[in-house]
């Protein structure tokens, strides 16, 4: 096996596939990089068993063959290179990696025990690359870290027709964000409960691709595939029941408050710089102006008050929340204006954007929040 490759492609390529391999794990193969080369070129792939990626390369391919390479030894070899061409050459079970006047002799591991990674699901359809990197940054905020509650930790994904609905939750706070797609069949119905930090990762990675494929493995597979830009990568679909979230959405509003989505978030983390632990940051929302305060309560505790710009529609209310997930919802906004729809202080209030005061709402982005019952 002998190739020649550009370093800058390798290296993005090897860092791109080796974030999918376990630092540790009861198959040390799956540690390994996987490089087939052949008259089409490279390509690159790793795996932890739950998420796969594979990447194509153009090279220049003297002698085709087959590799496994220590992973994360690779992508820290080849990062480190100067940027020029890469000359490999597997010779007898080591790898000779040579970069201008830096060469490396690495070991290699039993390439025909690497478990085969699992085939990309048929393309369910397309979306623009920067388009779903931008949902699933919206979403994902809302999803938990708690590995102990699989279901908070995904982002369900509901495929009907031309239109794909994000959602994810913590049972603290729920994200939903709509967008349109092509998918292969107009008659396309499919749901999926995808773990989040694949779909941020995957999304990143691909956000300047003008088109991914997004694929929904039917059947018992349980697979979900991403392909752009020559990278392909998938993985297992959370095996978890996802809360019937469209119930959590409220139906009607008495308080709308339209308010700077910059000021309110610039306000919110002056006045949350007095607030101990799990301190709420109160808002009372009146026509004309919000005042937001944190802190007080005794002579010994820090108190701070700000009031910014407000349109209100409906009745004055005073509400509290945790001051970092109302910062999330703010950030995820992708709008001048939040619009926050209320009812009463202790029910849920939902968060979504307007290009100007008065404009008409967009609803294709909504965070719900729930509120902290005041003492």
């Amino acid at each position: 096996m002998k190739f020649q490759v550009d370093r800058d492609v390798m290296a993005e390529a090897v860092a791109w596939a080796s974030r999918t391999l376990p630092t540790k794990s009861t198959q040390p193969l799956l540690t390994g990089m996987h490089l087939m080369a052949d008259k089409s070129g490279l390509v690159l792939s790793g795996s932890d068993a739950d998420v796969s990626a594979r990447a194509n390369l153009s090279a220049e391919v003297i002698e085709a063959g087959t590799v496994l390479i220590p992973g994360r030894l690779l992508a820290d070899i080849t990062r480190s290179l100067p940027s020029s061409i890469i000359d490999f050459a597997l010779v007898g079970n080591r790898a000779q990696i040579t970069c201008g006047r830096s060469s490396f002799t690495i070991p290699t591991m039993p390439v025909a025990e690497y478990p085969p990674l699992p085939n990309m699901p048929a393309s369910s359809g397309s979306v623009s690359g920067n388009h779903f990197a931008s949902a699933i940054a919206q979403v994902a905020i809302a999803a938990s870290r708690d590995e102990t509650l699989p279901a908070f930790t995904g982002v369900k994904i509901d495929a009907e027709g031309a239109t794909l609905t994000l959602a994810a939750t913590d049972r603290y706070r729920l994200a939903v964000r709509e967008l349109n797609w092509s998918p292969n069949s107009t008659s396309l119905s499919t749901h999926a409960l995808i773990p989040a930090k694949f779909l941020t990762d995957s999304s990143k990675s691909l956000a300047h691709s003008e088109s991914i494929s997004l694929a929904f493995a039917t059947g018992n597979e349980g697979l979900v595939g991403i392909e752009g830009l020559g990278r392909q990568t998938t993985s297992r679909m959370l095996a978890a029941d996802f809360p019937k979230y469209r119930t959590l959405l409220p139906t009607e509003s008495t308080t709308v408050a339209q308010l700077s989505t910059s000021a309110l978030a610039e306000s919110v983390k002056r006045v949350s710089l007095v607030l101990e632990r799990e301190a709420p940051i109160r808002i009372t929302f009146t026509n004309g102006e919000a005042t937001i305060t944190g802190g007080g309560g005794s002579g010994e505790l820090a108190e701070a008050k700000e009031s910014i710009e407000c349109t209100l529609t409906g009745d004055e209310l005073t509400i509290a929340f945790n001051h970092q997930f109302l910062l999330d919802g703010l950030s995820a906004i992708d709008s001048a204006i939040s619009v926050i729809s209320m009812t009463t202080p202790i029910r849920p209030a939902v968060i979504s954007g307007a290009s100007d005061f008065g404009a008409p709402v967009d609803d294709s982005f909504k965070y719900l929040l729930m509120p902290i019952r005041q003492q």
